[in-house]
């Protein structure tokens, strides 16, 4: 008998954990200064999750890329979490998305031809489930099986959320459960309990639909999904692009079901420590607050993780609103809030 098929055992890392750390990131892109294009209204000079070009008055078009290794050994779940992770740049720029292109490299001397076409089966499901056509793509033969998508959306040129744009005062909220790294590396060892991988899967194959709607309230003032550098790393990133800091109230932030489990079990990806190494000395916390556990969920690495939005007092209840009608109840209370920048990006309070 053959024994199941398991992609992770083909990958280094997985899901977003597979992002070059941050520090590195900032040599890398740092090596030289593009030309100006009077119409590229967000590119590399922020770091954001999309880029945005307007094309005439009143209208700009989103272009994004993501891709990574896999973070599950289902073919068809890892092609649903990465189209998904990959679609979401699109949400949280506040657009919406309109096409999508297929990255495919694959081991065909590994791995049956029939891995390959579930892995596309799934990308493709979750782009009906957008509205969008997956309209074609590239593929290539590779070492390790790698999937994502190239997705490309449209805003309206005053719609557009940046993930710099927050003020003082403004609200912190965050719509998902964190813990997608503890809980994926823990399957990838075979510690995970069956019972928290269906919550997981929801987790990461679930769209940022909300983003589209929240990109037509003016008092939405910045906005970012948390992926590879975990919800630190991205709040610094609003944070230090803001010229602000953070109070965050950790008790306040939701955890997948079973992360306590994995916590027990150590099951921390490599990535965490990557994250907090480069965002470590931006981040105080008071007491009374658990730093060991706080090491361990905050520098997390999510995988198509949820919307962090920076929100004026004011729309806090057209927001809430917006929250329900996309079932998002379990998240309407905000985790944090923007404040004159201070010694630290973000203050961790009980």
């Amino acid at each position: 008998m053959n024994e199941p098929i398991r992609l992770t055992s083909l990958s280094k890392g997985g899901g977003c954990g597979c992002k070059i750390a941050p520090s590195v990131l900032q040599e890398i892109i740092a090596s030289g200064k593009a030309p100006a294009f009077e119409n590229l209204l967000v590119g590399n000079e922020s770091s954001d999750d999309a880029a945005v070009y307007q094309v005439n008055h009143e209208m700009a078009v989103i272009s994004t890329a993501d891709f990574f290794l896999p973070i599950v050994d289902d073919p068809f779940d890892f092609g649903r979490i990465a189209a998904a992770n990959a679609i979401s740049d699109v949400y949280a720029m506040g657009g919406t998305p309109v096409m999508a292109i297929a990255i495919l490299g694959f081991p065909v001397e590994k791995l049956p031809v029939e891995v390959a076409r579930q892995i596309l089966d799934g990308g493709r499901s979750i782009c009906s489930e957008a509205n969008i056509p997956l309209a074609g793509g590239h593929t290539i033969d590779s070492s390790e099986p790698i999937f994502g998508m190239s997705v490309t959306g449209t805003v309206s040129v005053n719609k557009i959320k940046k993930n710099n744009g927050a003020k003082e005062g403004d609200l912190l909220f965050l719509t998902k459960q964190l813990g997608t790294g503890l809980l994926s590396t823990a399957l990838k060892r075979g510690l995970l309990a069956p019972e928290y991988y269906a919550t997981l899967i929801a987790s990461m194959t679930r769209l940022n639909k909300v983003g589209e709607k929240l990109g037509n309230v003016l008092e939405v003032h910045a906005m970012t999904d948390v992926t590879g550098f975990g919800l630190a790393g991205h709040l610094v990133e609003i944070c230090e692009g803001s010229g602000l800091s953070a109070e965050l109230h950790y008790t306040k932030l939701q955890k997948l079901p079973g992360v306590a489990e994995c916590m027990k079990q150590r099951t921390m990806p490599d990535a965490t420590f990557r994250n907090w190494n480069s965002y470590s000395k931006q981040i105080g916390f008071e007491k009374g607050v658990d730093v060991m556990e706080a090491f361990n969920l905050l520098p997390d690495p999510q995988t198509n993780g949820g919307l962090l939005i920076a929100v004026d007092p004011s729309a806090v209840s057209e927001i809430q609103a917006i929250f329900s009608d996309h079932h998002l109840n379990e998240f309407l209370e905000p985790v944090g809030r923007f404040v004159a920048r201070g010694d630290k990006a973000i203050t961790v309070l009980p």
